[in-house]
């Protein structure tokens, strides 16, 4: 008998291409050593992680402005224009989650992200409505790879994690997923994507 998965998606570098870059490139006007050197000691990616984690945006920049306050304006950027870092989706990606979408494959989406920022996004991605379900770190005050956030995820929905794939550009969480019994699979193309979601039958 054929196996039936469920199939979640990690969201930004899988489905959305979200990067700082696309945005700060612009505000350093295309100087890449200042911006990686902002992007490395200011707005971090420890500090993106706290947000992620639940922590306001009012909060995240009244802290750092008050240790940089000479990069408020940059900091600011942030959460002001959040979606200048998203020009669009990965195409080949969603063009595959939608193939299983119409193949019956129940499908959920599991992603660290701001509650601020991700509540914009459902407008701009109306693929996102063909998830059965979404979970959003920010709003439930954990992120991947911490295995909190993938049993909130299967105790919600009804998912074991036997009969689960889950997808994510970052291989630490695709790790964390495979430690639980979950089928984990790195995302680092569209094809690559379909050559193993179709060895598990799945395409």
């Amino acid at each position: 008998m054929t196996r039936r998965w469920t199939v979640i998606f990690d969201l930004g570098g899988v489905l959305i291409d979200w990067d700082p870059r696309h945005l700060y490139r612009k505000l350093f006007g295309g100087d890449e050593a200042a911006m990686e050197e902002f992007l490395g000691t200011v707005c971090t990616p420890d500090w993106n992680e706290r947000q992620d984690a639940g922590r306001s945006f009012a909060d995240a920049e009244a802290e750092l402005i008050a240790a940089y306050p000479g990069k408020a304006a940059l900091i600011r950027a942030w959460n002001a224009r959040f979606d200048e870092m998203i020009p669009g989706a990965i195409d080949g990606a969603v063009a595959v989650m939608q193939e299983l979408k119409a193949r019956g494959t129940p499908l959920y989406a599991l992603s660290n992200w701001s509650a601020e920022t991700f509540a914009g996004q459902p407008r701009r991605f109306p693929f996102l409505a063909h998830f059965d379900g979404i979970v959003v770190s920010g709003n439930e005050g954990v992120i991947k790879p911490d295995p909190r956030i993938f049993r909130l995820l299967m105790d919600r929905y009804k998912v074991p994690a036997e009969a689960a794939v889950f997808i994510d550009d970052n291989p630490r969480n695709a790790e964390a997923a495979s430690a639980l019994g979950i089928h984990g699979i790195h995302f680092r193309s569209h094809a690559a994507l379909r050559r193993e979601l179709a060895a598990l039958g799945l395409l």
